[in-house]
Order: structure tokens, then sequence, then C-alpha cells
């Protein structure tokens, strides 16, 4: 072995170059201030290494991006684990590099001869906190798709070539495949490169003029080995303890806890880094924001809101521009009297203003939380407290949405179209988002708790429930048939309808009658939530039939079975059914719905605009959405 090792050292010189690493000299003895160079090192390898093994799974483009990090995710053993070393250790990266600028100031590192040497770790600084905001986007997720939009359309203010330079790193005009396979390669390829062959360079200046030590010295010179090497190993331990305190931190904090956290099939589900919902364009995304070391430069922006592309152009390149460059003239400014001195004083002002800035963001975000139910004069004085809560009404919908995306994933497997078409072919997110759309500008759905879509002004029944027993028994209740949740907003309040109800002939059937009507009426839709109470009520729901063709008098308008005709009133056969609601939102003119007495529900199959116009699978998607039927831990066969 000796024999290999000292033919090993005649060819390369390993010996002494082993040497002149570990025994360099370290005056004034071995510090604790001097381990945020070695932490930042250690950051830096366990993200190339983590790096490296997730590039092994991940598929850079816009229809397997998400796909492959879930299986990362949630499918492949450890995956959580990796995934969350990569993720929180690039957090624990900025704040190293804060720590060891901090450092390095204080102690005067950036003077002569060190001055190259502290312009390349400003250099390596921004590689960092570029690799940071490209390795945002590549979740392909809601979150880091419209906030990599947000960064991106800051370049476009540079004068003279901000379109340009905004075009070359979206990869054109829309943001898509191009943007992402170039955020991948710059992450894991071009700024790795770069932070490596300025760090050789950064680490050789480094040895050339050895450690900046205060003098007098307070303790005897030590060596790297085995004195600070010590200390650098404990440093990066203690880092290593956090991240991964991070990472199961969401563990702790889930409703099943940390052991069901790791007992669980799946423990990504409440472990490790988060995965918003697929990337979609087409849906807006208001809860979009930046990592929070960068939410500082998000809330300097909004002090120029006002101003306009001039505003965005002094907050977001003019003045981080300026702050860079007085970074750049340190150790020029150092060289006066009392240089050093205005240069920690100006670090100082800039970490605590980076602070209040943070603050302030978080602060504005959650101002709806932290002032649940402010009264009229509050609201008025703060005028931010509704910015507030529609933020986190956005995070709450785009954290459901997220949860549905994960759901629908590992219980129905991801198509070849990708995770998108689950949520676009889901009723329960899809239909409710075009009920929201297109419905809610007339009708409500609020459940008892009054809670869902609602429209300024109601001009039409609450549709929560539609067509169960307990929506029909209210239909036909006297004192509820005039008030908002059926006809009281619309033009029918007067109507036929209302007029039966609440007559004499009607009032003289029975509760228990009332409710057979009810049962028969309901039981036409066929409702899965209703199928075994359906079948068990068959004695019921056959009196009721009797009812609606004999006594109730219900087909002197309505078309029921073999009695009635169509055109008075909406035809009760199938009444509720997926067939019949696709019909009535397709054309309600239709003789078996409203007729000529339809007043304003416009035809969502051939509507004169747009707005008004609904393909056959989207009307499907808010019938199915209506009636409840969605895939919720096991698949929900289509109604009749």
């Amino acid at each position: 072995m000796r024999s290999l090792f000292r033919w090993l050292d005649d060819r390369t010189g390993i010996a002494a170059l082993s040497r002149a690493a570990l025994y360099e000299h370290i005056p004034g003895g071995a510090r604790w201030r001097y381990v945020w160079g070695s932490t930042l090192v250690f950051a830096f390898v366990t993200q190339v290494v983590t790096g490296v093994f997730l590039w092994m799974c991940y598929s850079p483009s816009t229809q397997t991006a998400w796909e492959s990090v879930y299986y990362i995710q949630y499918d492949m053993q450890g995956g959580w684990l990796l995934r969350g070393l990569h993720h929180y250790m690039a957090q624990a990266m900025v704040v190293l590099l804060a720590l060891h600028l901090m450092q390095v100031v204080i102690d005067g590192a950036y003077r002569a001869p060190r001055e190259v040497n502290f312009w390349l770790g400003l250099v390596l600084m921004q590689i960092v906190l570029a690799l940071s905001l490209t390795g945002y986007l590549l979740p392909w997720d809601q979150k880091g798709y419209w906030a990599t939009i947000v960064a991106t359309n800051l370049m476009g203010l540079v004068p003279g070539i901000g379109e340009t330079l905004q075009k070359l790193v979206v990869g054109g005009a829309e943001y898509g495949h191009q943007t992402l396979t170039r955020f991948f390669a710059m992450h894991a390829g071009v700024l790795p490169g770069l932070l490596v062959a300025i760090l050789v360079v950064h680490v050789a200046l480094f040895r050339r003029h050895g450690l900046c030590a205060k003098t007098p010295y307070r303790k005897p010179d030590a060596t790297f080995w085995p004195d600070q090497i010590l200390k650098d190993a404990v440093a990066s331990l203690a880092v290593l303890a956090v991240v991964m305190l991070l990472i199961v931190l969401p563990g702790l904090r889930s409703d099943p806890g940390i052991a069901a956290s790791f007992s669980s099939e799946q423990p990504g589900e409440y472990l490790g880094a988060d995965l918003g919902a697929p990337a979609d364009g087409s849906t807006p995304y208001s809860a979009a924001r930046p990592e929070w070391y960068f939410l500082f430069l998000f809330q300097f922006l909004k002090l120029f809101s006002g101003y306009r592309e001039m505003g965005e152009l002094v907050g977001g390149i003019i003045v981080p521009g300026a702050v860079m460059m007085l970074l750049v003239l340190m150790p020029l400014v150092g060289r006066w009297k009392l240089g050093h001195r205005f240069n920690v004083a100006l670090l100082l002002c800039l970490f605590v203003g980076i602070a209040l800035l943070t603050v302030q963001a978080a602060w504005d975000d959650r101002r709806a939380a932290w002032l649940a139910e402010p009264d009229v004069e509050r609201e008025a004085a703060h005028e931010r407290w509704q910015a507030s809560h529609d933020y986190l009404a956005a995070v709450e919908e785009a954290e459901q949405s997220a949860a549905r995306s994960r759901a629908l994933a590992r219980g129905l497997g991801i198509p070849p179209t990708g995770a998108l078409t689950l949520l676009r072919n889901d009723p329960k997110t899809r239909g409710a988002a075009l009920f929201a759309q297109h419905c809610a500008v007339c009708h409500s759905h609020l459940d008892p708790q009054g809670r869902g879509p609602k429209p300024e002004q109601p001009t039409a029944p609450n549709l929560y429930g539609f067509a169960t027993r307990e929506w029909i028994e209210g239909l036909l209740d006297p004192s509820k048939i005039a008030a908002a949740a059926y006809f009281g907003d619309t033009t029918h309040k007067d109507g036929d309808m209302v007029g039966f109800v609440t007559g004499d002939e009607f009032k003289e059937l029975s509760a228990e009658e009332r409710e057979q009507i009810a049962a028969a009426v309901s039981a036409q839709a066929h409702l899965k939530s209703q199928a075994a109470a359906d079948e068990k009520d068959a004695a019921t729901i056959a009196a009721g039939a009797a009812l609606i063709k004999g006594k109730a008098g219900c087909t002197n308008c309505h078309h029921f079975d073999d009695a009635g005709d169509l055109g008075s009133a909406p035809d009760l056969a199938g009444y509720g059914s997926r067939e019949w609601l696709v019909g009535m939102i397709s054309d309600p003119n239709h003789e078996r719905f409203y007729g000529d007495k339809n007043d304003r529900m416009p035809a969502f199959a051939a509507g004169p605009t747009a707005e008004h116009r609904l393909t056959d699978h989207n009307r499907q998607l808010i019938v199915d959405w209506l009636r409840g039927e969605w895939y919720e831990g096991k698949q929900l066969a289509t109604s009749d």
C-alpha cells in the first residue's frame, strides 16, 4: 500500500498538496467565526450530490416535469428526503451567504490584497441566487410558474435590451417547454459549472492571501487540521440538522402526526418540500409569491407601484443595481479613514432593511388572518386588508388544488397526456370553476354554512343540493318557495309554480305526502348519494309518483311518466338526472324545460358569445359537480 502511495505521489505530488491543504497556518488559532465559508462549500457539495440523483429521475418537459417530481416525492423510495435536502439546503445556502458576507466585511477581509477575492465572492452570491431562481420553476407547478413570470417580467424593464433579454431567457413570447428546458440547462449545467470554476479561483486566492485575522492574537497559532476542521465539521453538522428539521416539520404540523408521516405508504405526503398543482397558464393564480429570501424585493417594488413602469424600473432595476454597485465599491471605500466603518454600517443597514421589508411582506399577506374580524373603521384605515383577504383565499384555493392534484394522481394514475389533464377533467375542481365563471352570475351555490359561489345580486335559485330530497322538499314548502333560495330573487316569484305551492289545494297535502312527492321527483335524478335510500324507499317513491299524477295535480303543467304534456313547465321525467341537466344547460328554451317562459338563462350549447358558450365536455363537468359525482377515493360511475 505504501509503495502504491509513493508511486502515486511521485506522479501527482498528492502528499504535498494534502499537507498544504490540511496544515494551513491559522494565525490566532481556530475560531467559530471562520466556519461560514466551509459550511457554504458543504452545502454546495450536498446540492451537487442530491441534484445529480434528482437529475436521474427528472424529465424536463411541460408534460413530464410535474409528473416526474410527483414520482420523486411520492413514489420513489426516499425521494421525499432527497428532494427535501435539495430544496431546504438551497435556502440554507442563502442564509450562509449572508452570514459569510457579514463576517468578511466586519473582519475587513475585502481590503488589499483581497479585493479580487471579495468581488469573486459577490459573483458567487449572484450565481447562488440565480440557481435558486431557476430551480423554483423546475417542478412546473403553479407557484413556480407564476412566480417565474413575475421575475422574468422584470428583465423586460432593462432599457434598450430588456425585451430581447426576456425573450432569450423565456425562449420566445410564451412561457412553456422552451422556458423550462432553458431554466433546467441553466440550473443543472451552466450555473453550477460557473460556480465551480469561480469557487476554485476563490479558494485558491484565499489560500494565497490566508485568513484575515485580527491582531494582536489572543490565542496561539493553529493549523486547519485538526483545529479548524473540527469546528467546520460541527458547524456543517448543525446546518444539516436544521435542514433535516425543516424536512420533517410539515409532518410535525400535519394532522396524522410525525409517526403517521413515516409509517405512511407515501411519507412524501407529509414530509419534505411542497408540490403545488401542475402549472396551468390558462388559470389565474393570485397566490404567487417568490421564495422568502426574495420577498424583500417583492415588498420593495410595492413602494413604487404608483409610478407604473417607471416605478418598476426604479424599484426592480436601478435601486438594486445601485446597492450592488455599493457592495462592489467596498474595497475602494475601505481605503479611507472611516471607510471600513461606513461599509459595516452600510451592510448592517442593508440587512436590517431586508429583514423589515420581509416582515412587512409577511404582515401584508396575512393581515386578514391577524385581523380576522375588522370593524368598518379599521378596514377603512387599512387599505391592504382586502388584498390580504383575497391573497389568503387564493392560498387556500391553491392548497386545495394541489391536494386534489396529488389525490387524483395517486388514485387514478397520471395519463399519457399529463397530470394537468386530471384537473381539467375533474368535476370537483374544474366543474366548480366553470360554475363560478358561467353560472354564478345568477345562481348561488351556498351550503348551509354560507360557503360557495354567490353572485352579487342573485336572480336564480341556490343550486346547492339540487334535485336531492331536501332541495325538492324546500321547493314544495309554501314558506320557502318564495324565499331567496328558490324563486324569491327571480321573475318567477309571482308565477304559476309559487302560486300552486302556496295555494289552498296544495296546502291540503300532508307533510308525509309532500315528502313522498319529493322522494319520487328526486328518484328521477338517480343520484349516487341517494342510491341506497331510493332502493330502500321504493314504496314511498311509488306513492309519490301516484300523487304527482293524481291528487297533487302536478301533471296539469308538468310531464311525468305517461301523464301530462311538454311545453308548460319543466319535464319531471328524469328530473335532475345527468342527461336532464346537460339538456337544460344546453338549451333551456326547449319545450322539455322552460320553453317560451325562459326569461334570461342562455343556451350554453350555442350561445351568442364565447361567454355564453360551453363545450359539451364542460357542460358535463358542471353537471357532475352539481350532482356531487367525482372521484373521491374510488372511481364513481357516470350517472344515467
